[in-house]
């Protein structure tokens, strides 16, 4: 069971690691997408990027002041610019 739990971790954290590895602005551009398209993909993108930074935040146990600033600075580097 132990076995099958850490594995199940590694594969969450490495799909969470390629997911982060391109940013959202390169995800976009890599899809020629703009416009209307552009826009809604990086709303999404950004939406579904906070919730993973907000996730990582709680597995630190950090709170207040300290988990914003992390999730901040997450979102702004997943997001790109």
């Amino acid at each position: 069971m132990k076995t099958l739990i850490a594995a199940l971790a590694l594969t969450c954290l490495s799909s969470l690691a390629h997911a982060q590895s391109a940013s959202c602005t390169t995800q976009a551009t890599e899809k020629k997408l703009a416009g209307a398209a552009k826009t809604s993909f990086l709303t999404k993108c950004e939406k579904d990027v906070g919730a993973a930074c907000d996730k990582q935040a709680a597995d630190k146990k950090l709170a207040g002041a300290a988990k914003t600033s992390f999730t901040n600075k997450c979102v702004k580097d997943a997001v790109g610019t």
